[in-house]
């Protein structure tokens, strides 16, 4: 099994929240791995800038979610921690990541949030956050 650590940011304007969708449909929190020698807070600011270009400031640690998937292309199981962090940012600017598949960054009004993302955990993880809002 292979282990991937990735970090990400629930990315708040007033009282909205940036999410992304993919080429596929599936709305998500922006996210991505860990370069080597990188810290866990740089990759998180640097993922949401990179698949937004939305510049964020961390305001707290949110916590770390654990999941498991199947990489296609090389036939095996990744296990996959993600760290999160809550973020703000100062307007609703967003401008998704094409080559990385996202078709739409937009910041999506909180009480709606939660019917859009795709993934249980990323559901989990903005309830966490607005806990701290």
């Amino acid at each position: 099994m292979i282990e991937e650590v990735s970090a990400g940011g629930v990315v708040v304007f007033k009282n909205t929240i940036l999410l992304l969708r993919k080429f596929n449909g599936d709305w998500v929190l922006p996210k991505g791995r860990i370069e080597k020698g990188e810290d866990i807070r740089d990759t998180a600011l640097r993922e949401v800038l990179e698949e937004s270009k939305v510049k964020a400031e961390i305001i707290k640690y949110i916590g770390m979610v654990h999941y498991t998937y199947k990489n296609i292309k090389r036939n095996e199981i990744v296990y996959k921690t993600v760290h999160w962090y809550l973020m703000k940012t100062n307007n609703m600017l967003a401008v998704p990541q094409k080559k990385e598949g996202f078709v739409e960054a937009t910041f999506v009004h909180i009480d709606k949030v939660q019917e859009l993302l795709k993934y249980e955990d990323e559901r989990k993880i903005v309830n966490k956050a607005l806990l701290f809002i």
